[in-house]
């Protein structure tokens, strides 16, 4: 039975308990665009009582933009901030007697590293030198899989259940109207189009292969509970197995 990996964005204020039950993997905000310290220790807690694997969501330093701007910054700058990101998320894990199991980046610094493999690079080194066995999760097919591979670590690539793809495999813009595919039924299409035929329909109408080994759900849609339930009711309906990468 082939297996999905179905992840979602928490720690960012909205309802994670509806969630949570629905997935397999969680990457946690670490307080860069969204979360505190608490969010960050509640949310591990909810993940250990669900089962669920625990990963960093490091971002840009934007509260105010939600991570979700892109801004200049060097890779050396990203290199420590996603290093204090992920070491903070860890110290709480450690705490709460587990480890992290991945890292992925979050929002502009996500696509920001996806085409710009310096980026990419002071990302996979960050994490790299955290801990080596942290598996690097980033856009499937992107700078980010490549360069974390060059590093030595191992990856899982990610398609989006709810944004609209480019030709080229890349995710429209947000700043694009139509870049949320908002009704659930047709992201729940897309979703079990790219598990199963690992293809979607690009914004301009033709057919782009994506290989994915995780499905992104982004915990601040309204009905993001829903959407995640309906949608691993849907992948098991296909016969997939949802479940959290393994390490190696």
């Amino acid at each position: 039975m082939k297996t999905i990996d179905l992840n979602a964005d928490l720690g960012e204020g909205f309802d994670d308990a509806a969630v949570m039950p629905h997935i397999s993997s969680a990457n946690i905000a670490c307080g860069f665009h969204a979360g505190d310290a608490e969010t960050m220790r509640r949310t591990i807690e909810l993940c250990l009582q669900h089962g669920v694997a625990i990963g960093a969501h490091p971002s840009l330093p934007d509260r105010q933009g939600f991570g979700r701007r892109e801004l200049t910054v060097s890779p050396d700058e990203v290199y420590a901030q996603s290093l204090y990101q992920i070491g903070a998320l860890a110290a709480l894990a450690h705490a709460a007697g587990t480890r992290l199991h991945h890292v992925k980046p979050h929002g502009a610094l996500y696509n920001m590293a996806a085409r710009d493999r310096a980026l990419a690079e002071a990302i996979a080194r960050a994490v790299r030198d955290f801990d080596p066995e942290l598996i690097l999760v980033g856009l499937a097919g992107s700078a980010s899989i490549t360069t974390a591979r060059e590093a030595g670590l191992a990856v899982v690539q990610e398609a989006f259940c709810d944004r609209r793809y480019r030709a080229d495999g890349s995710l429209t813009p947000r700043s694009q109207s139509d870049s949320v595919i908002e009704d659930i039924d047709q992201a729940i299409a897309q979703a079990v189009s790219i598990a199963t035929r690992a293809e979607a329909i690009a914004e301009n109408g033709s057919r782009v292969r994506i290989v994915a080994d995780t499905l992104c759900v982004h915990g601040d849609r309204d009905n993001a509970g829903e959407f995640a339930r309906r949608l691993r009711e849907a992948l098991e309906q296909t016969n997939l197995r949802v479940a959290a990468p393994e390490h190696a």
